[in-house]
């Protein structure tokens, strides 16, 4: 009686079992999924970047001597032409007094020499003396009029040296640091400059591209002339984390490709009228790609595989592996699709990375 019952329970345990994987086979997963419209938007993407004064002056003395006036302060505001140092102007005076002293002798003999030339020409013309003494009073004059251009020159140097007495600034902006006091022994091979004057009417911000990306939007734009034409404004964040209130243009990108890094530096130009920022500085450039009529589609729909991105379409129900190609400029959230999907396509938008192939799906 009981080896009966067992016989009769195996064949429902069997079917059972074989119902219980058929329904498990049936039962669709639950995920996520997107329809891929075609839209306007634009892509930030953000890049460290650094701040360099649109012209950086370090003032060195041109000639040597003691500081005897210091006429600036550190960080104070200069303009183009004001005295910012004195140095003792006492040797130059007095070089240049004997400069012009110097002068003086050599035109007197200049005017000598003149004379005794005319006087020796009209004798000659009177055959009362030979050539020979002609062509030495003429040779006379020459060596005379060469002093008076040689003590003119010295005086000229003499003048200059004199000038650089009085150190002035070559450009506006604000004064940088002192290192040096009243008193102190300069010339022109001091390690470190008398100051330094930074012009920050307008900031100069350094960034980086990789060349992939430089090539990308080159073609994108036809060419670099029109890459940096069309190219919109870019914004700065801060190192507070807060958006600079003006806006900057990129005005010029490098030819050259950093061997070590592989990047393309580009420099943005941003109006500093307000004095808020300071060359040296760095900051994170916020680059805006402005696109009509694309399919954008987040990150999490999507995932790499050898070098390439792969997103999961929906066929008759089941996941299907689809490469696409993606604009090369990002914001780490979203993706710009150049090609691999179309509008009314249905997609994984979460998880991709976790799924496969043939995976029966019911859309959330």
């Amino acid at each position: 009686m009981v080896r009966k019952i067992v016989l009769f329970l195996m064949p429902c345990l069997l079917t059972f079992a074989s119902c219980q994987e058929k329904k498990q086979e049936k039962e669709a997963l639950v995920y996520k999924t997107l329809k891929v419209e075609r839209t306007s938007g634009a892509v930030r993407t953000n890049y460290s970047a650094t701040m360099k004064g649109k012209e950086t002056v370090e003032i060195r003395p041109q000639v040597s001597g003691l500081i005897t006036k210091i006429l600036t302060c550190e960080g104070q505001k200069v303009h183009k032409g004001q005295t910012l140092f004195v140095i003792d102007q006492v040797p130059y005076q007095a070089a240049l007094s004997t400069a012009e002293s110097s002068l003086k002798a050599a035109k007197a003999a200049e005017a000598t020499a003149q004379l005794t030339y005319d006087s020796k020409k009209q004798l000659h013309d009177q055959q009362v003396i030979s050539d020979f003494e002609l062509q030495t009073a003429q040779q006379a004059l020459l060596s005379a009029q060469a002093g008076v251009a040689q003590a003119e020159a010295q005086v000229t140097n003499a003048r200059n040296s004199l000038s650089y007495t009085t150190v002035k600034s070559p450009v506006s902006g604000v004064a940088g640091m002192i290192p040096y006091h009243v008193g102190a022994l300069v010339s022109s091979s001091i390690a470190e400059p008398l100051i330094s004057v930074c012009d920050d009417s307008e900031m100069w911000v350094y960034f980086s591209l990789s060349e992939r990306e430089v090539t990308d939007l080159t073609m994108q734009y036809g060419s670099l002339e029109a890459f940096m034409q069309g190219m919109p404004d870019v914004s700065l964040l801060l190192s507070n984390g807060k958006e600079y209130p003006e806006k900057g243009r990129v005005d010029a990108v490098s030819g050259i490709v950093d061997a070590q890094t592989g990047a393309v530096s580009l420099r943005a130009v941003f109006p500093n009228s307000q004095h808020l920022l300071r060359s040296g500085g760095t900051g994170t450039v916020v680059l805006s790609t402005v696109r009509e009529g694309v399919i954008i589609i987040p990150q999490t729909a999507t995932f790499e595989l050898q070098n390439k991105v792969f997103v999961y379409r929906i066929d008759d129900g089941k996941t299907k592996q689809t490469a696409i190609e993606v604009a090369p400029l990002d914001d780490g959230k979203t993706y710009i699709v150049e090609s691999g999907l179309t509008e009314g396509d249905v997609i994984i938008a979460e998880g991709a990375g976790l799924l496969r192939e043939g995976v029966l799906v019911n859309e959330e």
